[in-house]
């Protein structure tokens, strides 16, 4: 039998190696004492922490269980325990458990900064942020509470506070690398791209293995006027060589090319998203006697766009906040034949580097990032022949490039969308662009000022989320004169919750601007749902020539630009047009109907006749290896 002394000094050992980080020797140790005093709250509780800190959840959450069973006072096991739970996706479990932690210390600031973090993860983000606060004014001093305040107030669209957490994370310790993080992805959010690649670069400078961050930088660097074509593409391929790619393994798929085969898609956006409008029509008409579907969510919001995917699947999980081991590890128990990527260098739950190491047979990117994965283990991206022209688009991808389609993209309008309406009466006319003001280039501006002054009486309307703080829009506005905009003639709208009142807004529009270089996508499609042409300018990459694929779609190429001039003379021409405008708002939804954009059964068939010739590829490939 072990003496008293003796667990005394094991536990003086063990703590010695949990302390250097040496977990699995403070493990074993902490085994060594449950096996003598199974009912030891210290080593079941410690025990607990090492399987936490080792991301084995679910022994986390029975040790530490049992733990706090022998010690119901303990509010630091208490947090401990709703960690794991919250981690093991019991997140109603885990709010019970970290509100016994601060009920037990109300002074528990890492208390209630952990409870911020389980409501924020149940999507109720005014409460998590009212708990951010409570543990900000117990520990005013903590540069990572004031951080992770700042995230949720991003998530909650309040971005103006969230860069005043992070630049005061910053001053509360400058060497807080990820205050940087936070300041870049506020700046980002804040439409200040230029300034949110500088604090990106910093970011990255200090903590280099940061592929998250190399993601949002990318991200921002597609909406950076005057980035060359050629440095873009090798920003991406640095990313890739970054990753890395693991060997390929043995696949044991079996490489019949004719039988039904299993597509996986991985996406934070498996939700009220404008990534689900144009996956929803291929889900809904994919051949279920060739496919069976398994769907990957990666976000923490699951609502009624969710509900509508979910049953299209045969298997639906939700990864996130689960670390990346995890994650390939139900991925490859799954053995899908395809897995498709919808969010490139997107998103907080980019899982590019996952793909590095080959977690199916075929990957495929598509859909939701306008350029390469730099991936070499990403074998395909679908596109089309407009967005992408065979032979100049091929030099800028790592991946082989499918163009599946006559456009990429098949459009599902929201349900509860309005009428277009009659067209605005009024004095003059109003040009609108609703696309995010990120994507607001000084040419894009300076062009936008000239038709103003050759449409003599026009306005222009910009609706942007951020843009009715005072901080945001003071700047847009400084932005726009400068531009040679005058301010008396354009309106600043801040981003609507609801769809149907964010699609109303196009009642007030004549004429919808595209951006550029980094065209609308959905936006595009929006403003021609509610009746309203959208003017665009041709460009050299995939980014700067969407709207072209679309517009092309429908029928409507003579509103595609190919120079600054040409812009300009077909957005004032329709402006000087009030009856060609109310012909295009009354019959141009009909027109969207009877095109290839919403084909939604034929563009169905037709990314599923790609899918299989990428999976036939591969059979060829796995048979030809193993008589090799």
């Amino acid at each position: 039998m072990t003496s008293p002394a003796q667990i005394q000094r094991l536990f003086k050992d063990a703590i010695a190696h949990h302390n250097a980080n040496r977990l699995g020797k403070a493990e074993a140790i902490y085994r060594q004492i449950r096996a003598a005093l199974p009912n030891n709250f210290d080593a079941l509780h410690l025990s607990g922490l090492v399987a936490l800190q080792h991301g084995r959840h679910a022994d986390a959450v029975d040790l530490l269980g049992k733990a706090l069973r022998l010690d119901t006072r303990s509010a630091e096991c208490a947090m401990r325990l709703g960690l794991a739970l919250n981690s093991s996706g019991r997140n109603a479990e885990a709010e019970k458990r970290l509100r016994q932690a601060v009920e037990l210390n109300p002074g528990y600031a890492e208390g209630w900064d952990n409870l911020a973090f389980c409501l924020r993860t149940l999507d109720r983000l005014a409460d998590a942020i009212v708990c951010h606060e409570k543990a900000l004014s117990l520990n005013p001093a903590s540069a990572p509470i004031a951080y992770n305040l700042g995230l949720t107030l991003n998530l909650a669209g309040q971005i103006g506070r969230a860069l005043g957490c992070h630049e005061r994370a910053l001053e509360i310790d400058p060497a807080f690398a990820l205050g940087h993080y936070g300041r870049a992805q506020a700046l980002h959010q804040s439409h200040r791209v230029a300034e949110a690649v500088e604090a990106y670069d910093r970011f990255i400078a200090l903590e280099p293995s940061n592929t998250e961050a190399r993601s949002f930088r990318l991200f921002a660097l597609n909406s950076l006027e005057g980035t060359p074509r050629e440095r873009l593409f090798e920003e991406h391929v640095a990313y890739g060589r970054f990753v890395g790619s693991r060997p390929c393994p043995a696949f044991s798929n079996s490489t019949d090319p004719e039988r039904r085969i299993r597509i996986a898609i991985l996406s934070p956006d498996l939700r009220v998203h404008s990534c689900a409008y144009f996956l929803e029509p291929i889900l809904r008409h994919l051949d279920r006697e060739r496919f069976e579907v398994y769907l990957y969510h990666d976000h923490f919001r699951e609502d009624s766009g969710s509900e509508r995917l979910r049953k299209y699947a045969s298997v639906w999980r939700n990864f996130v906040g689960q670390p990346g081991d995890a994650v390939e590890k139900a991925v490859r128990g799954d053995k899908p034949d395809v897995l498709v990527d919808l969010a490139g260098h997107t998103g907080l739950s980019n899982r590019l580097p996952l793909f590095a190491r080959h977690l199916a047979p075929v990957q495929v990117t598509y859909l939701g990032y306008p350029n390469t994965t730099g991936l070499q283990a990403m074998g395909y991206r679908f596109t089309d022949e407009i967005v992408d022209p065979a032979g100049d688009a091929d030099a800028y991808a790592t991946e082989r490039l499918v163009r599946f389609a006559p456009t990429a993209w098949s459009y599902l309008p929201p349900a509860d969308a309005p009428l277009p309406g009659r067209r605005p009466t009024g004095d003059g006319v109003t040009f609108g662009c609703f696309n995010n003001l990120g994507k607001l280039t000084d040419s894009a501006l300076m062009l936008w000022g000239r038709l103003l002054q050759a449409v003599p009486g026009s306005r222009l309307l910009l609706k942007g989320r951020g843009s009715s703080e005072e901080g945001i829009g003071r700047r847009v506005r400084a932005r726009l004169a400068e531009c040679g905009l005058p301010g008396d003639r354009v309106d600043l709208v801040e981003h609507t919750g609801g769809t149907r009142d964010h699609l109303a807004q196009y009642q007030r529009v004549d004429v919808a601007l595209d951006t550029f270089p980094y065209h609308g996508t959905t936006t595009t499609c929006e403003a021609l749902w509610m009746g309203v042409p959208v003017v665009t300018l041709l460009g050299d990459r995939h980014a700067a020539r969407v709207g072209a694929s679309l517009l092309t779609a429908i029928g409507r190429k003579e509103w595609i630009a190919a120079s600054h001039d040409e812009y300009l003379r077909i957005a004032s021409g329709l402006a000087g047009d009030p009856a060609k405008l109310r012909e295009i708002r009354a019959g141009l939804r009909g027109q969207m109907q009877a095109s290839p954009l919403m084909d939604h059964a034929g563009q169905a068939a037709r990314f599923g006749v790609a899918i299989r010739g990428c999976w036939a590829e591969w059979c060829a490939g796995g048979r030809a290896r193993r008589a090799a």
